[in-house]
Protein backbone atom coordinates (compact mmCIF):
# COMPACT_ATOMS: atom_id res chain seq x y z
CA UNK A 1 0.00 0.00 0.00
CA UNK A 2 1.06 3.53 -1.08
CA UNK A 3 1.22 6.26 1.52
CA UNK A 4 -0.71 9.50 -0.01
CA UNK A 5 -1.08 12.72 1.18
CA UNK A 6 -4.95 13.88 2.00
CA UNK A 7 -6.06 17.41 1.46
CA UNK A 8 -9.49 18.74 2.50
CA UNK A 9 -10.80 22.03 2.55
CA UNK A 10 -13.47 23.89 4.20
CA UNK A 11 -14.87 25.74 2.28
CA UNK A 12 -16.39 22.15 1.07
CA UNK A 13 -16.97 20.47 4.57
CA UNK A 14 -18.37 17.01 5.12
CA UNK A 15 -21.02 18.19 7.18
CA UNK A 16 -21.62 21.93 8.66
CA UNK A 17 -23.23 22.24 12.45
CA UNK A 18 -25.17 25.64 11.23
CA UNK A 19 -26.15 27.70 14.28
CA UNK A 20 -27.88 30.29 11.56
CA UNK A 21 -26.87 33.99 12.49
CA UNK A 22 -24.59 33.44 15.13
CA UNK A 23 -22.07 31.03 13.26
CA UNK A 24 -21.66 27.69 12.89
CA UNK A 25 -18.76 24.75 12.32
CA UNK A 26 -17.90 23.23 9.09
CA UNK A 27 -16.24 19.82 9.90
CA UNK A 28 -13.89 17.77 7.46
CA UNK A 29 -12.80 14.12 7.98
CA UNK A 30 -9.90 12.21 6.47
CA UNK A 31 -9.94 8.93 5.48
CA UNK A 32 -7.70 7.79 8.59
CA UNK A 33 -10.31 9.20 10.96
CA UNK A 34 -8.95 12.74 11.68
CA UNK A 35 -11.63 15.25 11.88
CA UNK A 36 -10.73 19.48 11.18
CA UNK A 37 -13.28 22.06 12.32
CA UNK A 38 -13.37 25.92 11.39
CA UNK A 39 -15.85 27.24 13.70
CA UNK A 40 -17.02 30.81 13.87
CA UNK A 41 -19.21 31.95 16.59
CA UNK A 42 -20.36 35.57 16.04
CA UNK A 43 -20.72 38.58 18.49
CA UNK A 44 -23.71 37.13 21.38
CA UNK A 45 -23.34 33.89 20.20
CA UNK A 46 -23.46 31.42 23.49
CA UNK A 47 -22.87 28.32 23.84
CA UNK A 48 -26.23 27.22 26.31
CA UNK A 49 -28.44 28.96 23.55
CA UNK A 50 -26.55 28.45 20.45
CA UNK A 51 -25.01 24.69 20.31
CA UNK A 52 -26.82 23.15 22.96
CA UNK A 53 -29.81 22.59 21.59
CA UNK A 54 -28.26 20.77 18.30
CA UNK A 55 -26.33 18.54 20.99
CA UNK A 56 -29.45 16.89 22.57
CA UNK A 57 -29.29 19.40 25.27
CA UNK A 58 -26.61 18.00 27.67
CA UNK A 59 -26.23 19.98 30.98
CA UNK A 60 -22.52 20.71 29.80
CA UNK A 61 -20.54 20.39 26.40
CA UNK A 62 -19.56 16.97 26.58
CA UNK A 63 -16.33 17.20 23.82
CA UNK A 64 -13.18 17.44 24.44
CA UNK A 65 -11.64 20.30 22.25
CA UNK A 66 -7.97 21.25 21.00
CA UNK A 67 -7.35 23.99 19.04
CA UNK A 68 -6.56 27.37 17.81
CA UNK A 69 -8.06 30.91 18.16
CA UNK A 70 -8.08 33.33 14.81
CA UNK A 71 -9.66 35.61 15.76
CA UNK A 72 -12.12 37.15 18.61
CA UNK A 73 -12.49 36.63 22.43
CA UNK A 74 -13.88 33.20 23.91
CA UNK A 75 -15.02 32.97 27.16
CA UNK A 76 -14.96 29.41 28.45
CA UNK A 77 -16.57 28.48 31.72
CA UNK A 78 -15.42 25.04 33.20
CA UNK A 79 -19.65 24.44 34.87
CA UNK A 80 -17.91 22.17 38.20
CA UNK A 81 -15.44 24.91 39.42
CA UNK A 82 -17.21 27.90 37.49
CA UNK A 83 -13.49 29.00 36.51
CA UNK A 84 -13.35 31.09 33.44
CA UNK A 85 -10.52 31.34 30.81
CA UNK A 86 -10.30 33.78 27.82
CA UNK A 87 -9.25 32.40 24.68
CA UNK A 88 -7.79 35.04 22.48
CA UNK A 89 -6.03 35.20 19.08
CA UNK A 90 -3.01 33.39 18.97
CA UNK A 91 -3.70 30.72 22.05
CA UNK A 92 -3.39 27.24 21.15
CA UNK A 93 -5.79 25.87 23.72
CA UNK A 94 -7.38 22.38 24.90
CA UNK A 95 -10.37 22.29 26.53
CA UNK A 96 -12.17 19.24 28.66
CA UNK A 97 -15.45 17.93 28.92
CA UNK A 98 -17.88 20.23 31.09
CA UNK A 99 -17.90 23.60 29.54
CA UNK A 100 -19.99 26.00 28.33
CA UNK A 101 -18.66 29.62 26.54
CA UNK A 102 -20.12 32.55 25.03
CA UNK A 103 -18.59 35.61 22.76
CA UNK A 104 -17.45 38.29 24.58
CA UNK A 105 -17.38 41.22 22.67
CA UNK A 106 -17.94 42.91 19.26
CA UNK A 107 -15.42 40.73 17.52
CA UNK A 108 -16.55 37.11 16.13
CA UNK A 109 -14.41 34.23 17.10
CA UNK A 110 -12.97 32.21 14.51
CA UNK A 111 -11.52 29.13 15.74
CA UNK A 112 -9.79 25.52 13.83
CA UNK A 113 -10.04 22.70 16.19
CA UNK A 114 -8.04 19.35 15.28
CA UNK A 115 -9.78 15.69 17.00
CA UNK A 116 -6.91 13.00 16.31
CA UNK A 117 -8.59 9.71 14.60
CA UNK A 118 -7.91 8.03 17.77
CA UNK A 119 -10.39 10.12 19.36
CA UNK A 120 -13.22 8.88 17.11
CA UNK A 121 -12.96 5.59 18.98
CA UNK A 122 -14.00 6.49 22.52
Amino acid sequence: MTAQIETHRFETPDDRLDMKARGGIDIVRTGQGSTGMHAVFEPGWTWEADEKPLLGSPDTCPMHHTGYCLSGRLMVRMVESDEETAITRGDFFEIPPGHDAYVAGEEPVELILFEAAHDHAR
